[in-house]
């Protein structure tokens, strides 16, 4: 018992010093910071405007990881290896009450961004008043003269310009904003397009971007990349050469296969129309949705009966999977004729589409990310062996890089490879010191 105190103390007391060197390394800095947030596109938004200052000077991206750990780590760690910097781009995520304030409050940034209100993490918000409530913290945290940039079509985004105590610059397809996006288009393989006009000028954008709905988060970073003095055209050449982020709508096309938009990093009810809206503005020679798990709404399951519904009238085939997978309430005659079908692992959805593809498909991959859907898509570009249906990692795949050891061995494995790289290290130095290992 005296032990666990002890260790209890003890990692009380290291958290309080990486905190307070934390805040003198943000004090000290010269950079500007710039905190996003919102209930989608912040990452997307964070990654993007930190690829596009990348051409205007140095940054540090914090994309994903985002907590107040994370901060607290990049702030007193990363920023000290890195040397000073030119830019801080962080995203700021909620996932209870009372989350982003501590985060905002050592960022102190200089650029707020907030792309949109919508109704997330449900059991601990509860209703949209609290999710915007939660946002706000990061806006009214703005360093004196600082700068918010807000989503001028979101009511509860708008409504926190009355908090800032510097400026506001608004963007959105509303006539009052003041950045103005028109002209968005996009049907896969035609990636997004828009034209943003503001007083200074006006350029028309081309984006990696599968769907429509990604005008927001692109707009989001174009706009602060604007205010920051980044010239328009270098903007649009910086943004047409953006990566999209893994698990986020990225395309990955198949040479004689199908063809995988994988949007499997989260899918919370109020934006799955977004996604299948992306699959019936596409077109292909046959379209397949495969749905997992779907978070953040109130009542019973029966959205994923309303999401079969919408989904079943969109794709020539859906494929439900999961622990939900029971619940499209699909017709016999849908399950008998091959348009509805019931996997309940990754695994079988796999297998399926390895049997079933035509080449040049579209095939949506939707789910949070418990599931792990991006699997089925580099099961046809690697020799994927964990197909365990939830391995309770948050991380995707992609970053995770273990997906072609078996979950089982994946303890093993990564304290195998730490215990290489040591030895590599310690070979290193002793060579450095002028000694060689003996044969």
């Amino acid at each position: 018992m005296v032990k666990v105190r002890l260790r209890e103390i003890r990692n009380d007391l290291g958290w309080r010093l990486r905190r307070y060197r934390a805040r003198r390394a943000r004090a000290q800095s010269k950079a500007i910071f710039i905190g996003i947030t919102g209930s989608s596109g912040k990452s997307t938004a964070t990654s993007l405007l930190g690829h596009i200052l990348a051409g205007h000077g140095t940054v540090h991206t914090q994309v994903l990881a985002n907590t107040l750990k994370a901060l607290v780590r990049t702030l007193y760690k990363r920023m000290k290896r890195a040397g000073e910097v030119d830019y801080v781009v962080f995203e700021a995520g909620a996932f209870e009450p009372g989350s982003i304030r501590p985060m905002a409050e050592m960022l102190k940034p200089d650029l707020a961004v907030v792309t949109m209100v919508r109704l997330e993490h449900f059991a601990q918000f509860r209703s949209l008043e609290a999710v915007a409530q939660e946002k706000k913290a990061l806006v009214e945290a703005l360093s004196p003269g600082g700068l918010a940039i807000l989503n001028a079509d979101d009511p509860h985004v708008l409504g926190m310009a009355s908090d800032v105590r510097g400026r506001v610059a608004t963007f959105g397809q509303s006539e009052t904003a003041d950045y103005r996006v028109t002209d968005v288009h996009a049907a896969y393989p035609d990636r997004l397009t828009f034209s943003l006009r503001w007083n200074a000028g006006e350029i028309d954008v081309q984006t990696p971007f599968p769907g429509e709905h990604f005008w927001l988060p692109a707009v989001a970073a174009i706009v602060t990349a604007l205010e920051l003095g980044v010239p328009p055209e270098e903007v649009v050449a910086k943004t047409a050469s953006f990566e999209p982020l893994a698990n986020r709508c990225k395309v990955e096309a198949i040479d004689g296969g199908p063809q995988f938009i994988i949007d499997a990093a989260k899918a919370p009810w109020h934006s799955l129309n977004i996604a299948f809206e992306m699959v019936a503005k596409a077109r292909a020679v046959r379209k397949r949705i495969v749905l997992g798990q779907i978070s953040d709404y109130a009542g019973s399951s029966r959205k994923y009966r309303t999401a079969y519904g919408v989904a079943r009238d969109i794709a020539d085939e859906v494929i439900y999977t999961g622990d939900n997978a029971h619940r499209s309430r699909a017709s016999q005659a849908d399950r008998d004729s091959g348009r509805f079908l019931e996997l309940r692992t990754p695994k079988d959805a796999s297998d399926h589409i390895k049997q079933t593809a035509v080449p040049g498909e579209l095939i949506l991959l939707k789910s949070s990310a418990n599931l792990h859907l991006e699997r089925i898509a580099l099961a046809w570009t690697h020799d994927v062996k964990c197909w365990i249906p939830a391995c309770g990692k948050s991380e995707g795949c992609y970053t995770c890089g273990l997906y072609e050891v078996p979950f089982e061995e994946h303890k093993s494995f990564v304290a195998n490879r730490r215990i290489e790289r040591r030895k590599r290290r310690y070979e290193r130095l002793l060579g450095g010191l002028g000694f060689r290992r003996r044969s």
